[in-house]
């Protein structure tokens, strides 16, 4: 299991341009301008932040999980990790992280995979992938996102290890109250977020709860 050195950042909440809390099954989506800085917040501990990102200047490059983890030459993200595009363009780096390590194996929860994991008569219950559809519909501002946008995603704050046989298990969080992860924008980045309301599995403690989001001008 890979663990990294957690790193505090300086900056004070009192001193962010931008300060909203998420609550558990709601959605986020902003533009992050290069050089910003940009926070999530596990407010109460043990909450799964889906995040995916698209390039601002292009937003059909989005987040790439396969990129990022070949280029760290590790499957957890952690500081100084870079999160890359599928064209191979820094978007993000995390500059400090008081959890430790992130998932980006995971993905996100849907109706599909709900019913396949757990069971049908839970197909109805809210979900990330419809979190993430509802957020593209109502931020388009210039660009018409579909759900052929929808790309692999890092679950912040999520604990999935891989077992000996190369399966993922979902387990509990590594997270506690007040941890975070910081990434500074190395280019224009539009950043969606679903502050998962899974209730099937322990990645969350079964209790999905709030999620806060600063940003800093640097």
């Amino acid at each position: 299991m890979a663990v990294f050195n957690k790193i505090l950042s300086k900056r004070k909440m009192e001193n962010a341009i931008y300060d909203e809390t998420v609550n558990a099954g709601h959605g986020w989506m902003r533009l992050i301008k290069k050089g910003q800085v940009f926070r999530i917040v596990d407010v109460k501990g043990n909450q799964a932040a889906d995040t995916t990102f698209f390039r601002g200047e292009d937003p059909e490059d989005h987040y790439d999980a396969v990129v990022t983890i070949r280029n760290q030459n590790n499957i957890y993200l952690s500081t100084g990790t870079t999160l890359y595009s599928q064209d191979g363009i820094g978007l993000m780096k995390i500059i400090a992280d008081t959890c430790g390590r992130h998932d980006t194996l995971g993905g996100s929860c849907s109706a599909q995979s709900n019913t396949v994991r757990y069971s049908r008569d839970i197909r109805h219950m809210h979900n990330c992938r419809d979190t993430f559809m509802l957020q593209l519909a109502l931020n388009r501002d210039g660009y018409e996102y579909s759900k052929r946008d929808l790309n692999p995603n890092i679950n912040f704050f999520m604990n999935v290890p891989v077992t000996p046989e190369g399966g993922l298990k979902f387990e509990d969080g590594v997270s506690a109250p007040g941890y975070y992860v910081e990434m500074e924008a190395l280019t224009d980045t539009v950043v969606l977020i679903s502050n998962c309301p899974q209730l099937n599995n322990p990645c969350n403690a079964y209790n999905p709860t709030p999620i806060r989001l600063l940003i800093w001008e640097e």
